[in-house]
């Protein structure tokens, strides 16, 4: 196995991030002023470096529920215009600082709503944020909005993600506990997309199996799939190391289906017991589209370029692997292609031949 490669290094190198969750990214040093300019009062301690530790800890239960209850929080500080603002430009900045050069960054608008902004300044928001944090420092980022599978809005948010999408959104997804709330509970949002010729992921295949998977794609007709991880159960390895595919497995191959694989996540959330043992590992040997995406990096206590580092110390990764993953999320992203092209061979190949060159 080849020496890993350093964070200092990977952080330097271009990088493209699909899986990120807004309110799963923010400062700590943000949620105690946010909580304190609005007067929320529910936060385990106001102090920046106590709270890191609190997220972190608590998001380490191996229960995809338990993890889903740290956002109370963070939610709880962003139900206003100057919030979403600030949260969304920072998110920017801080993507921009580890190196990231293309985001695509989720939210659920519906939960932000609990002060009386309407969807609408939602989004508008949000979208300034961005924009504001990602002027002159090389990034783009696009937004992704997200229905609750729980709730019965997914065909309104669908509706405005159709809207805004020539104007920062570049797509839908729906998020939220996978087991009793199937994808198609939602087919209405979903064929309404696909009618507006829009782009959509599904969170599916996390904590849930592979009819969650099933569902996701062939019922739904899912562009992206949000992890992705149990599809590693349609596949058998024999002694002899063979890997066998199910039908399933080869079609989502076979159709160069993007995996939105998030590893540390997926360790907190039970998917995986270790870096080592994640199924990226088998998945990227048998070359399936699989991405690397950070999901919540307040809660995962993590980076894109922390991500990239455990998997070079687990798998020997080196510079060209980083950079076939990065290539794939830039394939996958959810961008007219002559902007993808553009980033690949203008951006993210050069930034790579720099790093290889110099090692």
């Amino acid at each position: 196995m080849s020496q890993p490669l350093a964070l200092e290094e990977i952080r330097q190198a271009p990088k493209v991030l699909l899986h990120d969750h807004l309110d799963g990214g923010l400062r700590p040093e943000t949620i105690a002023d946010l909580a304190r300019e609005s007067g929320y009062d529910r936060l385990p301690t106001t102090d920046p470096d106590a709270l890191r530790t609190w997220f972190r800890e608590a998001s380490d239960s191996g229960s995809l529920e338990r993890y889903l209850e740290t956002f109370d929080h963070t939610v709880g500080v962003m139900q206003t215009r100057e919030a979403l603002v600030r949260v969304a430009a920072e998110c920017a900045e801080d993507l921009a600082a580890d190196g990231v050069v293309y985001a695509e960054v989720r939210y659920a608008p519906e939960q932000h709503t609990q002060a009386g902004l309407s969807l609408e300044e939602v989004i508008e928001a949000v979208i300034e944020g961005f924009e504001t944090g990602s002027r002159g420092r090389g990034i783009k980022v696009g937004t992704l909005l997200t229905a609750m599978r729980h709730q019965a809005r997914s065909r309104e948010i669908a509706e405005l993600a159709v809207r805004y999408r020539d104007v920062g959104v570049a797509g839908f997804d729906i998020a939220g506990a996978e087991a009793g709330y199937p994808p198609t509970r939602h087919l209405d949002a979903f064929e309404y997309l696909q009618r507006e010729n829009a782009h959509f992921t599904i969170h599916a295949g996390e904590a849930f199996g592979l009819p969650s998977i099933w569902q996701a794609i062939q019922w739904c007709g899912a562009d992206r799939l949000g992890h992705g991880v149990r599809i590693i159960d349609d596949i058998t390895v024999s002694e002899d190391g063979q890997a066998k595919l199910g039908r399933l497995a080869a079609y989502v191959r076979d159709k160069r289906i993007p995996l939105e694989m998030c590893p540390t996540s997926n360790l907190q959330t039970g998917a995986a017991a270790s870096i080592a043992e994640h199924p990226i590992g088998l998945l990227r040997s048998l070359n399936f589209r699989v991405t690397v995406n950070t999901d919540n990096r307040l809660m995962s206590g993590t980076s894109l370029s922390e991500e990239f580092t455990k998997l070079s110390e687990a798998f020997g990764y080196g510079w060209d692997d980083l950079q076939w993953f990065t290539i794939n999320a830039m394939k996958s992203a959810f961008l007219p292609f002559d902007e993808r092209l553009a980033l690949i061979n203008g951006v993210i190949k050069p930034g790579f031949a720099r790093l290889k060159w110099r090692t």
